[in-house]
């Protein structure tokens, strides 16, 4: 089977570098988000509906169910999609953000989903700023510097149009989650600043297992990367 990991916001693919490396031979794949890595589709609205189809767009084109693996925003998308079409996913694990989380939205998303506001932190955000923030939040310097660079006016604009369209997503998407089939892992790092301890699970009736890393923050790929492939590899054994 293969598996397919889906980055966050601002990350790119690269962020899954050591953990794809962690997991030995086992097939895996990397997704390029929209603008986060690869370029925007003619007619592509940056709206969390936009991102699920895309996901489902190249899920389809496996022969079989896929190992879904998603962080941060891609947590969020990783739900949606094994909701939607649980036919494709034999398995999933994400951290980093779930629809507990999101019922609440950290500050800084907040201030992107405002109207103004937004558009001013961006402005203000060059380069070095946004390399500043990320390590700040767990990111290595050579991480933080590389994406910071990609970050562009439309990387940000996509940015604000993807917070924006989900400021109520748990309200549209937690009902959904009933709908998936597959098992479910739950990472999470005890030291995520934007996701609360109490808020580990995807919904209240969460019976996913967990696993949280201590002294950890939102990057658990990056701070932890051995341990979130073992992770990931023991996980995959409940589907064999």
């Amino acid at each position: 089977m293969t598996a397919v990991f889906i980055h966050g916001n601002p990350d790119t693919y690269r962020v899954w570098d050591a953990v794809r490396a962690g997991i030995g031979d086992a097939p895996s794949l990397a997704l390029e988000l929209p603008r986060f890595g690869c370029p925007v589709p003619a007619g592509f609205t940056a709206t969390k509906e936009a991102y699920v189809a895309w996901i489902i767009h190249e899920l389809e084109r496996h022969p079989d169910p896929v190992d879904l693996v998603g962080h941060d925003w891609g947590s969020l998308l990783t739900q949606r999609v094994a909701s939607l079409r649980p036919d494709l996913v034999r398995t999933w694990a994400s951290g980093g953000a779930t629809l507990r989380t999101v019922r609440v939205w950290h500050d800084l998303a907040k201030i992107w989903q405002t109207p103004g506001a937004g558009e001013d932190w961006m402005a203000k955000m060059d380069a070095p700023a946004i390399a500043a923030h990320l390590i700040g939040r767990g990111f290595t310097p050579d991480f933080a510097r590389q994406t910071a660079e990609r970050m562009d006016a439309l990387m940000k604009d996509c940015i604000l149009k993807l917070y924006r369209s989900a400021v109520d997503v748990a309200a549209e998407w937690e009902s959904g989650l009933a709908n998936i089939k597959s098992p479910g892992l739950i990472l999470w790092g005890e030291q995520d600043p934007f996701s609360r301890a109490d808020s580990r699970g995807p919904s209240d009736a969460s019976r996913e297992r967990v696993i949280a890393f201590p002294d950890c923050g939102h990057w658990w790929q990056i701070e932890r990367p051995l341990e979130t492939a073992a992770a990931l590899v023991e996980h995959w054994k409940t589907a064999a």
